[in-house]
């Protein structure tokens, strides 16, 4: 199965119905952001400090994997100058529709999150990776990726999920109401999935689901040069897992591409 085929055409259906993530900003929010009055999330729910962004006006800034009309138009609005990068057209239209509504510099560009090879090295000041990189089985690429386009002292804002997460059934605790370990680390989808749950998965047309080591999420960007400046974990809420209640569901981190060191 061509895995990444696969989860275009899901985030086009799940674009299509409509989800939490696929629901295009209002233009109040967008005339609220161009007096800089806005908020956008890496995770779940908790809005990225301010002071992660640093001065937007101006600056390059690449929204990776976060089309769905949302974070993309707000930063333009900010006053920055956007590239909307996603695997989905149909999260990609969303992003164009609200800046043409809204005349909003976003520039979209379809393509997998671990290949930024139609972008130079050091071509943007910021990027925007909100939890996204489950959908994809090797999360090293994307870091190396993102220090490549950055120019140096660019930053690199990504959240991503707990690993803890995928331990779980969640939508069979929502309906019994009990957690219970079903799957080993890393989890990947199909290949963690018993036959029939395995079918059940390829019917439901849902897109296929990875977890990353916090060795490989942390690590790896660290791996791949750059520097950890500040860290948060975030919750979700009890309707979408009942684990919120005891765990923090997600990590964002603020990463920097540092000068280059001569010894």
């Amino acid at each position: 199965m061509d895995l990444t085929e696969h989860n275009r055409q899901a985030w086009n259906a799940e674009s299509c119905a409509g989800g939490e993530w696929s629901t295009p900003v209002d233009s109040q929010v967008i005339r609220k952001a161009r007096r800089g009055e806005w908020n956008i999330v890496l995770t779940p729910r908790r809005p990225v400090p301010k002071e992660w962004f640093g001065d937007l006006l101006g600056k390059q800034v690449l929204c990776l994997a976060s089309g769905g009309g949302q974070q993309a138009p707000v930063l333009a609005a900010v006053g920055a100058k956007v590239v909307s990068f996603d695997l989905s057209d149909n999260q990609l239209a969303k992003d164009q529709q609200v800046a043409e509504r809204d005349d909003l510099e976003v520039s979209c560009v379809q393509g997998s999150m671990n290949d930024l090879s139609a972008f130079a090295e050091a071509s943007f000041d910021l990027i925007f990776h909100p939890v996204s990189n489950l959908f994809i089985p090797d999360v090293l690429p994307i870091w190396r990726e993102c220090y490549r386009v950055l120019k140096t002292n660019g930053v690199l804002l990504a959240g991503f999920m707990n690993p803890s997460f995928f331990l779980f059934d969640h939508e069979a605790a929502a309906s019994t109401g009990q957690l219970l370990v079903q799957h080993a680390l890393p989890y990947r989808e199909p290949d963690s999935l018993d036959s029939e749950a395995a079918k059940q998965w390829q019917s439901s047309g849902r897109p296929a689901e990875f977890s990353h080591s916090l060795e490989s999420q942390i690590g790896g960007q660290l791996a791949a040069g750059f520097s950890i400046a500040a860290l948060y974990e975030d919750g979700w809420d009890d309707e979408a897992t009942p684990l919120n209640r005891y765990s923090p569901m997600a990590i964002a981190t603020r990463s920097i591409k540092p000068p280059n060191q001569c010894l």
